[in-house]
């Protein structure tokens, strides 16, 4: 991905953020961890040891949670719960949640990782029926 600024926030907007720099990684995690994290099937997070994050507005509202004994860290909005980008200098990272953002990427994940470790339901879903809006 090209040098350039990237924006994102959270859905109630209370926190916007721009990251400038490019992201090295995008993984998709189903560990436990980032399951309850995304309330989903998975994380979908992009990573860089470069970029650098800038909050446009609202850092008052991002909280920080660290799960005790763990390298597993999460910030959020204060407002909506969103997730929101985390830099993580004591491992020279930053992560950011691939839906908060309001750029276009343009890179693809590069695997799903904790594979081993996903949801019981989530297995053969490509054969499960697409629908573009909500259901009726």
């Amino acid at each position: 991905m090209a040098d350039n600024l990237i924006a994102g926030e959270c859905p109630c907007g209370a926190v916007k953020f721009h990251i400038s720099g490019a992201f090295e990684s995008f993984f998709l995690c189903h560990c436990s961890r980032c399951r309850k994290d995304s309330g989903s099937a998975h994380s979908a997070n992009l990573f860089s040891s470069t970029a650098t994050l800038t909050w446009a507005s609202g850092e008052e509202s991002v909280k920080t949670f660290r799960l005790s004994g763990s390298r597993h860290t999460k910030s959020f909005c204060s407002e909506c719960g969103s997730e929101l980008p985390i830099a993580q200098p004591e491992v020279g990272l930053l992560v950011v949640p691939a839906g908060s953002l309001d750029s276009r990427i343009y890179i693809r994940p590069n695997a799903h990782i904790c594979y081993s470790s996903r949801a019981k339901w989530d297995n053969n879903l490509t054969s499960i029926e697409k629908i573009d809006e909500l259901p009726g």
